[in-house]
This record gives structure tokens, C-alpha cells and sequence, in this order.
């Protein structure tokens, strides 16, 4: 006790204490002191503690290491008790101990309290405890092996070595990997890993129980079980629910509040059983308990005291349940409610000290001063101890010291170090001179004159040039020197002084009066469809000087709206409205628009009901009301999302007597949206479910779920089939069939059709009758189309349906005997009248006639063959096709007895005969009648193509029409000047003319040419054609290249008019003395030409010779390096010369074999080409005008095609492709580009040499063939 007593006499020594009067325990807030205030360095404090130890439990030195820290002025020293006795330490600034790793481990176990002090006092911390284990060491155990039938349940134990921190538990198998749970096998609280019933697929060697200890940071593999499940039968019957845990009806816990708990009932059964947990008591949801760990445990995260209570677990399965009760009681260590502060106190003050804390059981409260009991230190009449409270009346320096207030109950106790520091020091005004101070129209501001002294000063507040300031009676001024104004207006602006009563220290402040902050425009409550956008507007007025930190903020139900980016949910716009979108049910609620400022606050409310279709029903009940037929369908309307229900939707489907894949929903009744419940009738003998679905303004909803089945008792039926009928095929039969009864319309077993017929028209005829189950009824003997009278009557086992009502059928039809008479033929043009007698004795029901028609050839076939007259080669052709025209079949439906046949043949014979039909067949036809067409205009020619042998002529050919409509006369050919009025007109009188030459043409325009036919009856429509004389060809002048290695790619443009002109393409190589090489003649049409057999790197000059003139030239260089003499002399070597000698030779070869073939041939290759892709055929004008024009008619030649192509594979001109060309190359030199269109090119002297021969550089791609567009 002598360490003690000494302490607190040197705390007993009187000593002048200056304290800073900025720290954070003044009961002063503003930090600001006044700039005259001189704030003494180096003021003493009482030792303020910074960090405590806590208790621990160490496994090696490294573990221990007990903080204690503290602030104050002396520096603190301090000093350590272990087990009430005081170690030998003398540590200043800093009482932290770690241990000595010299040291034994197990000298470091005890109780530790720390005390840091100083002149001022003595701060002490709580007692902690230092527990030293050993690590966990791994026993020497055995494997396990269980051997358990399927459907059994075991627990697999696990008992690691205990420690004073409890392991986790995991199970896992020998790769590490965690054995997977589920509600069927689960890790206990205990480590145990339970299953409820085993499956075959749980056997496996390797389970293993790995205990983790954290803060030994040690794994143990505990445990090692080899389980084998065996097949058994147990597992058909199945088991009702055990508990493996915990044992017995009820159980008692206790917890602390604050401390987690974890209540836990594992069940064994077959199925698996499911676990429900209920607080008996009271509400589950109204505690912090959360279900976890697959239903087995119900865990508390911090117990509250409202936890206390009973709870139950339920373990259910189909064969029965187990439960389990568990009483928890919620007890507290002690905690503070109110606690003491630092403070500091003038002299002759009165201090008291609340020391308030709380616990189950209640906590005993105790007090020391500077770590000694009051018990234990000097009496002080002026201090007194009552239960929590200390007070210490009229205070001197002297008193200063720190008290420690220390809580204990059964469950831990708590300590609480305060200090009272007793200073005395001269006024002061802490607040900022000259400080502004700012509030809206009508509020409310406090001028701060924060004064401190020792003892407490007292200050006066006044206003300039105003009266008292007491006098106004929405001013107040508070003990600790606050100016308090109420409802300020503009007229308490102004500057303001505060002064400390009998000195010369004083203060100024400055008071700004602003309007408030008014929303003018404030949000709607608004109805918005779900998913629509919606816009809530706010529109403030603010006091222009609050503008720059004015802000709109939006809350919903109070919490505030994230704004989000532009495209997404919630955006505000600069002039405060909101757009929510895409609104869902949750969007929902009360918006409040707020305006802040740094003034004033103020807000308006608005709210969004989002709208949309309803919510299903739920709940659907059946009640039955007479023998099953009738029942009452109730239901609880779902959510009408802010739209009332205006109607429901009954629904029903029959399973009994429908296939499950054909089952369907049909509506039965509709009914007002303030009913929910309606009686139904229902068919006997069938089984129904239910649906219910709610309609509001926005439509309908989900469909509820199905209500439950419903049976209806049998019956008798209570309707026939419809649509009895004969459907008599065979002549002697009657068949009678009807649509056959849904099964549901039958009412009950042994359904059958009771089918009656009796012959109808005769008197006295009795009904006979027979039974099936289904249609068709056939009777025999009834005679060809016999009517009779026929029903059909439903009958189950229970009786008889109502007397059904009887229909006319009959009995098989067979086919007509006779044929229609009186045919005749009127012939109007091409349209042919047909008119006959009604057919006789048809023997079934008549069904219309067919018309059979038949081209027997041309009109005047037989005259001319036997006057001997001949027929042109095209009408001869044609006669031939049409007399092998196949027979066309008219079919006329009805009773009627005459039908008109249009699209008949012009100038020719035909037969035709008619018959009667009716199901069964046709009858016989009626005797041919021959007829005969008049002659009509011809049609078009059937092509029409031109020809140009000069720059100023034309030949027109074309071929002879494919209709000519009678005898052919002649021809007229039309032409004019595109663009001109004067037309010409040329009549040619023989009709075996198919060509016409036209000299003198313009070659500077195009022409327009018809061509007509004529026949007796005159001219048929024209066929047209737009062309022009073709004009000399030149080298091309404008020509792009595309650069290789050792080629040149060439292409160009040509004219769309002109003639085929050979050239040759000059070049060589840049330098002196070099000599030009002349190329192979190329085509002017070409449009492309590729240049080989260049050197890499190699800059050439290039040109092309037109009349001893340049028509063009380029000085281009090749890719690649520049070129250098190869070692070793390559093209020397004697097998290459000769390889070179074999090939010139074969070209040569080939190029007399072209030349001699084009000899033989008359024409190009190109003509032919040309001749072969034009259209088959030409468009005729219309309206005898020009206007429309073929792309090109069809010649036809037999020219031979060249066998000798040139680079370009023929001699083809690249103009036949369209009018202009524009050619790309990719970087290998092939086309790119695409050939744009062009109309026929006229031919003439397409070129005065052969086609180009083949030369031995690589040929570049062939250019598109492409139809020639108008």
C-alpha cells in the first residue's frame, strides 16, 4: 500500500496549472480564440489514456504484446501490475510490453493491470488476462471405417484437441476439396458431420475433419473416415424425422446481449426432412434471428434484448415430424449509459460526476481516484459518493485528479477514467472578431460570444444605433453569452458587440438578412403506366447572392434519389424537374423536391402512382352447391397496382375427357371487379380446375394459379350430335355420319349413337334403328340416290338423350348416263359463247359440266396445202408448235348451261364437247363441234438487232413475229433522230424481208427504230430499238496504272461509240543509250492490259504513239529492290536457253493455228460474243410512239468462237461491259471496280490486225461477265 500512498500525496501537491484553452473537452465549441488571447506552451494535463491491453491467449512470445498508452503534460510514466503484484518497469511516454523471447512462455500467464501518471493524477486500465497454451499437436488415431445401408443416418464425429480459442471445423477429402452440404448432410456447431439418409453416392475413403486454429494458425486433420453406403430397401418405406441434435423436448440458452447466438436442430429421416423455426412468443420477423446453414440453425448476429422469448424447430417429412423447444434467455456484462467527461472547472465551482451503467443483472458501481478506492484514500468532507453519482462541492486547485468509475456484474465488469481539472485563468473572448453571420427573412440566428475565464466571465450584447437589445422581444440572450434572434427581417441587419462585463474586451459581428428560398412550381401527383418515363417539376425562387451554392435535391419516401447518368433511371435537369424512367411498382411513392441553400431548406411533396395491369388472384376456393353440378369459385383479388380491378375473368378446363397435351383454358363468365366469388354450372361427368385473371384499365393480368380438381357426377346426356348427313359413296349404300359429341357431352359411361333411317316420301314406313360408338353407320340394299330421312340420338349408360330431329339424306350417287344435247358456238374475236341443253338422268346430284377444247391447227391449213401454196419458214414453225397445243379443260360449277372461253387462238380450228359430272364422275360427252377463229393483227417481231458497217449506216435485222394472227403481208420500219420530230417510213410488201439497210445516217446522235408485222386485219404493235453508228477508235490518252514487281497493270476508258484501234505501248528503261521495246499490239477495247517481263526496282519510261505523235507517256518506277547482277551468270547456262528455245517455239506454233482459224471463221470472237449476249428479246413500244427501247436483241450467227484468247482471255472489248468502265486494282493488279452500264455498241471495222497472240508473263484476272442493263 506504500506505492499508492505515495502517489497520492505527490498528487496532493499544490501546483499553477495553465490549460489549453483550444482543447476538444471545453464546453466551448467554436475553435477560434480572440487575437489578443496568449496561449501559454507546455500547459500540464492529467493523463488522458490512448490504447488499452486486451486479453489473450498466446502460443509462442511473438503472441504477447500488451499496449498502454496515454497522453498529458508531464509526459507520463508507467508502471505494470501482474497478479496484484507490482513488476519492474520503469517506462516513460510509452507503457507497451511485449515479451522476451528469452524468457519461458509460460511466466508470462496472469492478470495485468497498467497505471499511467503524472504530477496531475493517475489514469489506470482494466485487469486483462494472459492465457499461454501449447499448439494443438495432432494425436495418433486410426482411420474409421463405417459400413451403413442406404437410406441409414450417421454422424461422423470430430474432437480435435481442445484450446481455449475453439477450432473451425471443415470437412473436405484428401485433395482438400470441401465435401459438398446440403440440407440432407450438414456440419454441426460441434464439427460433427451429420446425414440425414445416406445415398450410394456418399461412399468415398477420404472424409477428413480438418480442425483450424486461427489464432494458433495451425490446421490439424483431425478425423479420417471411410464410409461405404450399401443398396437396401429402406429407402421404398422411408423413415420419420429424429433429432441427431439437440436431444430431448426442450432446452434453455443463455446469451448475452450484443454476442451472437446460434440455435441448432439437425434431423435424421427419410425423405429428407425440412425444418421450420417459429418464435412462440411472438413474431420470428420482429427478431434480428436469420434462418441459416439450410434451414438447421436459427442464428442471432448481435442479440438484442428483445430475443428473449421461446422458439421452436419443426423436422417434417411425409411419414411424420419431431420437434424441439429451446428457452432463451437474454442477459448484458455491463455497458455505460452515461458516462462522465474531461472537463475542466473554475475554483468554487460544483462538479458532479454521472457514472450510469446498465447490465443483467444490475452492475455494482465503485469509485477510485488516481487507481487507489475512496475506501483507501484521505477523507473530503466537500466530497460525497452517492451509488453512480460523485459530487465534489466548491472546488479548489488542489482537486485536480482522475477518478476511474468501474461497473461489474457476474458477467464482466467495465472502467471509466474522467479527470476534473481545476484551473483558474483571466477572460477571454474565444470568438472570431469581426465574424458575418448570415439567415433568410424569418428565421432564427445565434450570435456567438463564446467568453472563458476563471471563474466564468459574464457578457453584454448591444446593437448600433438601436435601441436595447433586451427590449425587442424576439431577442434573447443565453447564460453562456449567445445572442439569440426569432423571425429575423431585413431590419436586423447590421453590426452587433459583444463586451465582457467590467473590462475592455469586446467583439464585433455583422448580421446579413436574405429573402428566403420559395418553390413556385411544385410537384403533381402523378399516375404513370409501368415503364413509361414521368416528369415531377420543382421551380425555386432563391436570394440572388445564394444562387451559386443553391441544389435541388429529390428524396423518395425520404431517402435520396442517386441521380444517374442520362440514359438511365432518375435525371435532374438544370431547372429542377426530375424525369424518372421507365417507371416500375416500386417507383411508387412520395417525391420531395428539396432546395438547399446555405441558409434555408425548404421542400414540397408531389408522389408517383405507377399503374399497371394487376396482380393475379390468389387464393381460389371451390364450395359445392347441388350434387356437384353447381359450385361456388371463390378467389382474393391480387394487387391492383393504383387501377381498380373493373372485371375478372372466369376460366375453366375439362381433363378428364381431353388428352393432357390438347387440354385448354375457355372462358366461362366474366363478372364485375367489386365480386370475387360465382356460381357455376357444370357439365356432369367430367373433371375441371379453374383460373381466375383480373382486368383493370391497363388490361389483363397473370392468370391465377389453378384451383384444385373438381369431379361432377354422371348423368343422362343432355344434347344429340349435329350435323347428321349422308356421305354415301357406292351406289346401293346409305351412309349416315354426324360430328361426333365431345367427350365431356357425354355424361357418363357406356356413351353410344343410336342412329335411325327410314325411307322418305312413302307413307307407313316404321323407323329402323341400330347402335355404335361411332360414325359412320352404313346400311346396304337402298337402291342409286334414294332419299331417306335419318337421326341420330346420344345414349350412355344412364338413359336416353332428347328426341333428336330428322334430316334428308341419300344413298349413293352413280355417274351420269347421258350427255348434254343442243351444244352450240358463237365466236366473237378470240372469245368463244358455249351454250348446251340441262343434262338427263345424272343419278346423284349435279355437280356443273366440263368443256373440253382442243386447237386443231391454223384456219387455212387444209386450203393451202392443196392449192400447194408454201409457208414461210417462221409461220411453218409455228403452225407445227401449235398444232401439238394440248386439250384445255373448262369446268363450269352449278345448273348453269352456258360459259364464255376467252384467250382462244386468232386464225384457227378448234373442237370442243361438253359433259355432265357429279361426284361419282362425268357421264359420256356430247358429239364434237367444230368451230373456227377470224383472223386478227399480228404480234411484235420476235427480235430486233443492228448492225454498222460505216460511221454512217445501219442494218436493221430482226426476226418474224411468233404470233402472226393469219397470213403475213409485210412489214414497216420506222426510224427517227433521238430527240428529233421527223419520222420515216418505209413499207416492205414481202414478208420473207427480215433486214434493212439505212445509208446516210447522222453519226453524231442516236436513232429510235420500230419495226411492225402486218397482216389482213393490219399492223401489230412494234418492237423498238435504240442505236447509233459506231466512229473511228484512237489510243487510249488518259491511263492509270497499278505497280508490281515486275509488271505494270494498265487501264483506261473506252469511248462508248468507237471502233476497236490496235496500238502498241512503248517503253524502256530510264537511262542513257537505253533502247525502246515495243509491246504486243493491244486493243483499244480492251480497257486493260498488263506489261511484264520487267526488272524490279527498275524506273521505265512509257509511251504511246498515235500518227508519229504521243498520245501519252509516264515514267513510273517497280516495286522491289534495285535490280543487281546475279553470280554465276544464270541465263547462260545452256538448259535454260534451251528450255526458253522450246517455249518460243510452241507460241508460234499456237499463233498460226489462231491466225488460220480466224481466217476460217469470217467474223471475231468478239462479234460472236457480242451476237450471243444480247437480249432474247426486244420490248414492243407502246402506243405506236418511241419510248421504250431493248437493251440489245438476240443475233443469232454461226461463227465459231476464237480458239486463241489474248491476257484477257479473248479479244473481247472491255466496252461490250457498259458505256463506261472504271477499273480498280487491289494489290496484286486484279479488278476491283465494277462496269457500269452501257447501251449496244455498234460494230464495224473493229480493228485491222488479228487478236493479240499470248505472251509468257502472267495473265491478269478475267473482268466480270455482266448483263447489260438499259
Amino acid at each position: 500500500m506504500e506505492a499508492p500512498q505515495r502517489c497520492w500525496r505527490s498528487y496532493r501537491r499544490p501546483s499553477v496549472l495553465l490549460f489549453l484553452l483550444s482543447l476538444s473537452f471545453l464546453f466551448f465549441t467554436l475553435p477560434f480564440t480572440q487575437g489578443s488571447l496568449h496561449v501559454p506552451p507546455n500547459l500540464p494535463e492529467p493523463p488522458v489514456l490512448l490504447s488499452t491491453p486486451e486479453s489473450l491467449t498466446a502460443f509462442s512470445s511473438n503472441d504477447i504484446s500488451l499496449d498502454c498508452e496515454a497522453r498529458g503534460n508531464p509526459t507520463p510514466t508507467f508502471r505494470w501490475v501482474k497478479d496484484d503484484v507490482a513488476m519492474d518497469l520503469d517506462l516513460v511516454g510509452k507503457g507497451t510490453i511485449r515479451a522476451d523471447k528469452n524468457d519461458t512462455l509460460e511466466d508470462y500467464h496472469g492478470s495485468y493491470r497498467c497505471y499511467a501518471s503524472n504530477t496531475l493524477g493517475t489514469a489506470v486500465t482494466q485487469t486483462v488476462h494472459v492465457t499461454v497454451e501449447r499448439h494443438p499437436v495432432l494425436q495418433n488415431q486410426k482411420k474409421k471405417i463405417e459400413q451403413k445401408f442406404e437410406g441409414d443416418s450417421l454422424v461422423m464425429s470430430c474432437n480435435p484437441p481442445e484450446s481455449s480459442t475453439p477450432p473451425h471445423i471443415h470437412w473436405m477429402d484428401r485433395k482438400m476439396v470441401h465435401i459438398k452440404l446440403n440440407d440432407r448432410v450438414t456440419a454441426g456447431l460441434n464439427g460433427s458431420l451429420y446425414f440425414a439418409n445416406l445415398l450410394k453416392s456418399d461412399s468415398r475413403p477420404d472424409y477428413t475433419c480438418n480442425a483450424q486454429y486461427a489464432e494458433a494458425m495451425t490446421v490439424l486433420p483431425e478425423t479420417s473416415v471411410s464410409l461405404t453406403v450399401l443398396s437396401s430397401n429402406s429407402v421404398l418405406t422411408g423413415r420419420k424425422p429424429d433429432l441427431f441434435t439437440p436431444s430431448g423436448l426442450r432446452s434453455s440458452m443463455l446469451a448475452l446481449k450484443g454476442n451472437s447466438l446460434t440455435l441448432e436442430c439437425i434431423p435424421s429421416g427419410l425423405p429428407t426432412p425440412k425444418v421450420e423455426w417459429i418464435k412462440k412468443d411472438g413474431r420470428l420477423e420482429d427478431t434480428g434471428a436469420e434462418v441459416t446453414n439450410y434451414g438447421r440453425w436459427l442464428h442471432f448476429e448481435s442479440v438484442e434484448q428483445s430475443d428473449d422469448g421461446e422458439y421452436q424447430c419443426r423436422a417434417h417429412n411425409e411419414h411424420g415430424e419431431a420437434k424441439h423447444s429451446f428457452t432463451v434467455t437474454v442477459e448484458a456484462a455491463p455497458y455505460w449509459v452515461k458516462a462522465p467527461q474531461n472537463l475542466m472547472y473554475a475554483p468554487r465551482e460544483n462538479v458532479r460526476l454521472d457514472c450510469q451503467a446498465e447490465g443483467i443483472p444490475t452492475p455494482n458501481v465503485t469509485w477510485s481516484m488516481n487507481g487507489l478506492p475512496l475506501s483507501k484514500v484521505d477523507p473530503e468532507p466537500r466530497r460525497t459518493v452517492s451509488g453512480s453519482v460523485l459530487k465534489l462541492m466548491d472546488v479548489e486547485v488542489s482537486d485536480t485528479a482522475v477518478f476511474q468509475c468501474e461497473a461489474q456484474n457476474k458477467h464482466g465488469s467495465i472502467l471509466l477514467n474522467t479527470y476534473i481539472n481545476v484551473v483558474e485563468l483571466p477572460a477571454q473572448i474565444l470568438t472570431t472578431d469581426g465574424h458575418r453571420y448570415r439567415v433568410t427573412e424569418g428565421g432564427d440566428i445565434t450570435l456567438q460570444c463564446e467568453a472563458f475565464g476563471s471563474p466564468q466571465p459574464h457578457v453584454t450584447w448591444e446593437q448600433k444605433n438601436s435601441s436595447p437589445l433586451l427590449s425587442l422581444s424576439h431577442v434573447s440572450l443565453l447564460t453562456d453569452g449567445t445572442l439569440q434572434l426569432f423571425n429575423t427581417s431585413h431590419s436586423d441587419s447590421g453590426e452587433y458587440i459583444c463586451s465582457v462585463h467590467q473590462s475592455n474586451i469586446s467583439i464585433t459581428a455583422h448580421l446579413e438578412v436574405y429573402d428566403r428560398s420559395v418553390i413556385v412550381t411544385s410537384p403533381d401527383h402523378v399516375r404513370a403506366v409501368r415503364g413509361s418515363t414521368t416528369l415531377l417539376h420543382c421551380e425555386a425562387l432563391t436570394d440572388p447572392r445564394l444562387k451559386h451554392d443553391r441544389q435541388i435535391v429529390w428524396r423518395k419516401d425520404g431517402l435520396k434519389i442517386q441521380e444517374s447518368s442520362a440514359d438511365d433511371k432518375f435525371t435532374v435537369f438544370e431547372n429542377g424537374t426530375l424525369r424518372v424512367s421507365s417507371v416500375h411498382t416500386d417507383d411508387s411513392g412520395e417525391y420531395s423536391c428539396e432546395v438547399i441553400t446555405s441558409l434555408d431548406h425548404v421542400h414540397v411533396s408531389g408522389a408517383i402512382s405507377v399503374i399497371a395491369p394487376p396482380d393475379p388472384p390468389v387464393g381460389l376456393s371451390l364450395s359445392e352447391d347441388d350434387g356437384h353440378m353447381s359450385i361456388t369459385l371463390g378467389w382474393t383479388p391480387g394487387f391492383h397496382h393504383n387501377s381498380p380491378i373493373t372485371e375478372f375473368i372466369v376460366e375453366a378446363r375439362e381433363q378428364q375427357h381431353t388428352e393432357k397435351s390438347r387440354w385448354k383454358w375457355e372462358e366461362l363468365r366474366r363478372v364485375p371487379g367489386d365480386v370475387n366469388e360465382i356460381e357455376l354450372r357444370l357439365h356432369p361427368f367430367c373433371t375441371y380446375r379453374f383460373r381466375v385473371t383480373a382486368v383493370n384499365e391497363l388490361g389483363p393480368s397473370e392468370p391465377s394459379q389453378a384451383s384444385p380438381e373438381h369431379s361432377t357426377q354422371p348423368a343422362i346426356p343432355t344434347s344429340n350430335p349435329t350435323g347428321v348427313r349422308s356421305e354415301s359413296k357406292e351406289p346401293g349404300t346409305l351412309v349416315i355420319t354426324w360430328d361426333e359429341m365431345e367427350k365431356r357431352f357425354h355424361n357418363g359411361h357406356g356413351f353410344m349413337y343410336k342412329v335411325f333411317w327410314r325411307q322418305a316420301g312413302k307413307k307407313d314406313q316404321r323407323w329402323h334403328s341400330n347402335s355404335t360408338s361411332s360414325p359412320p353407320f352404313v346400311v346396304t340394299g337402298t337402291g342409286t340416290y334414294t332419299p331417306f330421312e335419318i337421326k341420330v340420338q346420344a345414349v350412355n349408360a344412364i338413359g336416353e338423350g332428347p328426341v333428336p330431329e330428322g334430316e334428308i339424306g341419300h344413298s349413293g350417287e352413280d355417274v351420269p348416263l347421258e350427255a348434254p344435247g343442243g351444244v352450240n358456238v358463237t365466236v366473237v374475236n378470240s372469245t368463244a359463247k358455249v351454250k348446251w341443253n340441262e343434262a338427263e338422268n345424272v343419278r346423284g346430284l349435279l355437280l356443273g359440266y366440263k368443256i373440253y377444247i382442243r386447237r386443231v391447227g391454223l384456219k387455212s391449213e387444209r386450203r393451202r396445202r392443196s392449192l400447194g401454196e408454201q409457208v414461210i419458214a417462221g409461220e411453218a414453225g409455228h403452225e407445227e408448235e401449235e398444232e401439238e397445243e394440248s386439250e384445255r379443260v373448262v369446268e363450269v360449277r352449278g345448273m348453269k348451261t352456258s360459259h364464255e372461253i376467252s384467250g382462244l387462238k386468232l386464225y384457227s380450228l378448234y373442237d370442243l364437247s361438253v359433259t355432265a359430272f357429279n361426284s361419282k364422275g362425268q357421264g359420256p360427252p356430247s358429239p364434237m363441234y367444230r368451230f373456227e377463229t377470224p383472223e386478227g393483227a399480228p404480234g411484235p417481231p420476235a427480235s430486233l438487232t443492228s448492225e454498222s458497217p460505216t460511221d454512217t449506216s445501219l442494218i436493221l435485222i430482226w426476226t418474224p413475229p411468233l404470233e402472226t394472227n393469219g397470213i403475213l403481208l409485210g412489214y414497216t420500219v420506222q426510224y427517227q433522230q433521238e430527240g428529233g420530230d421527223n419520222t420515216e417510213h418505209i413499207e416492205i410488201r414481202h414478208p420473207h424481208t427480215t433486214h434493212l439497210e439505212l445509208p446516210s445516217l447522222n453519226s453524231s446522235t442516236y436513232y429510235l427504230f420500230n419495226v411492225r408485222a402486218q397482216t389482213a386485219k393490219g399492223h401489230g404493235p412494234a418492237r423498238g430499238l435504240r442505236a447509233a453508228t459506231l466512229l473511228d477508235g484512237a489510243p487510249p490518252s488518259n491511263v492509270s496504272m497499278f505497280f508490281g514487281d515486275t509488271y505494270l497493270n494498265l487501264s483506261w476508258v473506252p469511248g462508248p461509240r468507237d471502233r476497236n484501234h490496235g496500238f502498241h505501248i512503248d517503253y524502256r528503261r530510264k537511262g542513257a543509250g537505253e533502247t525502246w521495246e515495243v509491246s504486243e499490239q493491244v486493243n483499244s477495247t480492251q480497257g486493260f492490259y498488263s506489261l511484264t517481263g520487267l526488272e524490279p526496282g527498275t524506273t521505265y519510261h512509257l509511251r504511246i504513239l498515235h500518227h508519229n505523235s504521243t498520245q501519252w507517256e509516264q515514267i513510273v518506277q517497280t516495286k522491289g529492290p534495285d535490280v543487281s547482277e546475279m553470280p554465276g551468270g544464270f541465263a547462260t547456262q545452256g538448259w535454260f536457253i534451251g528450255l526458253i528455245s522450246a517455249i518460243v517455239l510452241l507460241v508460234l506454233i499456237l499463233l498460226i493455228l489462231c491466225l488460220i482459224k480466224r481466217r476460217k471463221g469470217g467474223k471475231y470472237a468478239v462479234k460472236d460474243k457480242e451476237d450471243k449476249e444480247v437480249d432474247s428479246e426486244a420490248r414492243p413500244m407502246k402506243d405506236e410512239t418511241f419510248g421504250e427501247y431493248s437493251d440489245g436483241d438476240e443475233k443469232r450467227t454461226d461463227s465459231q468462237p476464237s480458239l486463241c484468247p489474248s491476257k484477257l482471255g479473248s479479244d473481247d472489248s472491255l466496252a461490250e461491259y457498259g458505256d463506261s468502265v472504271d477499273i480498280q486494282f487491289n494489290e496484286d493488279g486484279s479488278f476491283i471496280g465494277q462496269y457500269s452500264g452501257r447501251g449496244p455498241v455498234p460494230h464495224g471495222n473493229e480493228s485491222s490486225s488479228p487478236a493479240s497472240p499470248m505472251t509468257n508473263g502472267p495473265p491478269p484476272p478475267l473482268p466480270p461477265v455482266l448483263s447489260r442493263p438499259s
